[in-house]
């Protein structure tokens, strides 16, 4: 099975409310997707939306290298020879972890039809179904707490939490109001979003503490290159702490977990250059006895499905950020993951189950 041709897509897709945190704030999904034809007629997607504050990659550095450098390693390659091939897609550049994530993905796709199965038995099979929180966008703390309930009454249990914008006080208040709208029954997360200084977040932890808001975990609450920050608000508190943005590489992880510095990782495709790289993460993680997260970018249904596969496959992934679709104002493709509110069903059909893509409401032959 030889790869023969490689194309990509511009997706834009608005989402039904912006999209806000510490870092950045969305209004349009836009993605490229990948589609990756073979030689004995079996295709395979991938999807890479631009996050230029997290990985640096934006719309026109994807399809750059993609076109430019994955595809030219990539034609005619016997995709039977993935170790070698998924090996150079990391080395053949640097960065670029969007556009190799993309890639990867529709190159697993690829291999589990050829073997037909479906991606998350081909990678482990651990579970075929899913539960996700649902993210509380940063705003202030009555909207916050508005948002949070109207999740609630749609069935989800889990809110992850953004906070960490303008002030610590404020982020305390968001909390709070949080807390008293959806009750003491509800598990909260937060994500910071490298929004504190380190003794801000120990500060602000300790006080969540104190006031037994019951949260479950606090992610990346310092800049991403600052493990030593890192680890000291991880021995300051009680809290679980979750590191993000400081792990894309498994080096990254490895240091993170040699020294202690988190409790739990989360591992997202756009940061750990796809599927393939991920798995080491995790594997790394679960010997050293630390539970992961798989989460997502804002990405549409085409992405999110082949992270819940990689997710659905292995023990050691306990929690699951997918809500990013339920965000869109709509669709653009048929099959893959299926939502019944928090719930995740993974399909039975071999490879991610894709069965149309549909750009610009044009359906993109498959």
């Amino acid at each position: 099975m030889k790869i023969n041709k490689i194309e990509t897509y511009r997706v834009s897709v608005p989402l039904i409310k912006p999209f806000k945190t510490a870092l950045r704030t969305v209004k349009v999904a836009e993605s490229i997707y990948v589609k990756v034809i073979c030689d004995n007629g079996i295709v395979g997607w991938g999807e890479a939306p631009p996050t230029v504050v997290i990985t640096g990659d934006s719309l026109q550095s994807i399809e750059s290298a993609i076109h430019h450098v994955l595809k030219p390693f990539l034609i005619n390659r016997f995709l039977l020879n993935y170790e070698e091939i998924f090996q150079g897609i990391q080395s053949i550049l640097i960065g670029n972890s969007s556009a190799k994530a993309a890639v990867d993905m529709a190159l697993y796709d690829c291999l589990s039809q050829f073997c037909k199965l479906p991606l998350y038995q081909l990678l482990g099979g651990h579970k075929q179904e899913l539960e996700t929180d649902y993210t509380v966008s940063v705003n202030g703390p009555e909207e916050m707490g508005e948002d949070a309930v109207s999740y609630i009454q749609k069935g989800f249990n889990v809110l992850k939490v953004k906070v960490g914008k303008h002030d610590i006080h404020t982020d305390i208040e968001r909390i709070k109001e949080i807390r008293k709208r959806v009750g003491m029954d509800i598990k909260i997360r937060l994500d910071a979003n490298q929004g504190w200084k380190p003794k801000e977040a120990i500060q602000v932890i300790r006080k969540i503490e104190d006031l037994l808001l019951n949260v479950e975990l606090v992610e990346q609450p310092v800049k991403a290159d600052n493990i030593e920050g890192l680890k000291q608000v991880t021995d300051a508190v009680d809290t679980l702490i979750m590191a993000d943005e400081a792990v894309f590489t498994p080096k990254q992880a490895y240091e993170v977990l040699k020294t202690r510095s988190a409790d739990l990782i989360n591992i997202k495709l756009m940061k750990s250059g796809g599927i393939y790289q991920g798995q080491i993460i995790n594997q790394l993680a679960e010997v050293s006895g630390v539970e992961c997260m798989v989460g997502s970018m804002i990405e549409t249904r085409l992405g999110i499905t082949a992270a819940a596969h990689f997710a659905a496959s292995k023990k050691n992934i306990t929690r699951y950020d997918f809500d990013a679709p339920l965000m869109l104002a709509k669709e653009t493709i048929e099959g893959g993951i299926d939502y019944n509110g928090r719930k995740i069903t993974l399909p039975n059909t071999a490879g991610l189950g894709i069965k149309d893509v549909y750009v610009d409401e044009r359906r993109v032959p498959i």
